[in-house]
């Protein structure tokens, strides 16, 4: 009986062998992905497309290298929603700067690591120029940082018989690094905008750890000692499909859009205008739909628009009900098109997304129509656009050469003339029309009148 025991087992333990090796040779997969670039829909797509391959290959952490000095906080804003509800923890390592929106982004993280030398903070919303935005955009900052930090939760500390809750990252902290109103004792007071080195992070909270490289925060913190590493790779895709969703070329695009359409306007028929306004349209439209952002009605709303404002132009004469109703389809699909919802319901559309979107599309229509009038203006006088134009003045044109000077003179039927036909006047040929009935050829006539380039002759 136990020799028969030992023999099942040993027959068991050559099944399991082969598992039980494959086991001892598996390593933590941790997966890395670089935001080293401004922060935009590029990064976004950088984002989107490392955490989609970390959860596929059943990552057990995410890195995020990074270092950035900011950029748009609508990317920021989707990368930081991105980050909070994956299913794999996300970290960061700050190499040098999270600066603006790319603070907003490691707050969301749920450890913040650092290089010495780097710095966090400054996170107040500012226009092209570096000037800060209205109080209304920095409410909306300010309350996406709170909001994130409270996402972390706070720890239980019992003291004594009292039980305290700390925030493990104290939202208003994160609120200082928006507002210079804010003073926390101890900290900063009114009047700056708080930025922490890594030594002040580690301090208050926002940096659970100093090191070098991603191998040390990996090794020491996360607690990996074997592991394996895979990396996100850009493909070319995403840095187009960043580029066309850019906003300011997105309103370059609706430009061209808004032009060809006007365009094709005053000069209808299908040309050069409306092959512009095509190409801009399918530019502004493919990025947002492969990333899911404009629906196949939205797109529809577009074209119906577009199909209004020519039977407006082509079929029904002068302006109404169906090129003012074209207007409206065509400016409400470029919006919709550039927001995140379900079909009609907008419940998850923020306020501050349709007012980006509307900037966007109010930005290129303006510029559209100032660009419009502008060159209206200069096409057929002078400057680069003289060419494009016909230049003839009217005022200065002739109908038809002067020809008095042959009335009274003699001249030669060079053919029939019935009554019409050609007549030769001091070796010259012109079209000749008879006005004494039947002329026939090398009869002698004389030019009685002429009118429209012709002359009206008599037989002699």
């Amino acid at each position: 009986m136990k020799k028969n025991l030992g023999l099942f087992l040993a027959i068991i333990l050559v099944q399991i062998a082969p598992f039980i090796s494959a086991a001892d040779t598996l390593h933590p997969l941790v997966y890395k992905i670089d935001i080293k670039k401004e922060i935009s829909n590029t990064t976004r797509l950088y984002l989107r497309g490392g955490l989609a391959e970390a959860n596929a290959l059943g990552a057990d952490a995410v890195l995020i290298h990074m270092n950035t000095y900011g950029g748009q906080v609508d990317a920021a804003d989707s990368m930081r929603t991105a980050i909070l509800y994956n299913s794999i923890p996300v970290y960061v390592f700050i190499d040098n700067n999270a600066a603006s929106a790319g603070a907003l982004i490691s707050i969301a993280c749920k450890k913040i690591y650092m290089r010495k030398g780097a710095n966090i903070g400054a996170a107040t919303v500012v226009n092209q120029t570096g000037a800060a935005m209205p109080d209304k955009y920095q409410s909306y900052m300010r309350s996406m940082m709170r909001s994130t930090a409270e996402a972390h939760g706070q720890d239980t500390i019992i003291q004594k018989n009292d039980t305290l809750y700390k925030w493990k990252r104290d939202p208003l902290i994160a609120e200082a690094m928006v507002d210079e109103r804010v003073a926390i004792p101890n900290l900063i007071d009114t009047g700056k905008v708080l930025t922490f080195t890594a030594q002040e992070a580690q301090k208050w909270g926002y940096c659970d750890g100093i090191a070098e490289n991603p191998d040390e925060v990996i090794t020491q913190y996360l607690g990996y000692k074997d592991y394996e590493m895979r990396s996100y790779t850009p493909s070319w895709q995403d840095d187009l499909k960043g580029f066309l969703m850019n906003p300011i070329f997105q309103s370059i695009l609706i430009i061209i859009i808004i032009g060809g359409i006007y365009f094709e306007m005053q000069t209808p028929g299908l040309g050069f205008p409306s092959a512009a306004a095509l190409l801009a349209a399918v530019l502004y439209f493919a990025p947002l739909y492969i990333d899911g952002l404009a629906a196949n009605w939205e797109i529809l709303i577009f074209i119906i628009g577009i199909l209004l404002l020519a039977v407006e132009i082509f079929i029904i004469p002068g302006f109404g009900v169906a090129g003012i109703s074209g207007i409206v389809l065509v400016i409400g699909g470029l919006v919709m098109g550039l927001l995140n919802n379900d079909n009609f319901d907008f419940e998850g559309v923020s306020g501050k997304e349709i007012g980006e979107a509307t900037l966007t599309v109010l930005v290129g229509l303006v510029a559209g129509f100032g660009l419009m009038i502008w060159l209206s203006n200069k096409i057929g006088h002078r400057g680069m656009f003289r060419k494009v134009a016909l230049n003839t003045d009217l005022k200065d044109a002739i109908s038809s050469p002067d020809l008095s000077s042959l009335v009274g003179k003699e001249g030669i039927a060079t053919t029939v003339l019935r009554p019409s036909g050609k007549v030769s006047v001091d070796g010259e040929f012109y079209d000749g029309v008879s006005e004494s009935g039947f002329i026939e050829k090398g009869d002698k006539v004389k030019v009685v009148r002429f009118e429209n380039a012709q002359v009206y002759v008599e037989n002699l």
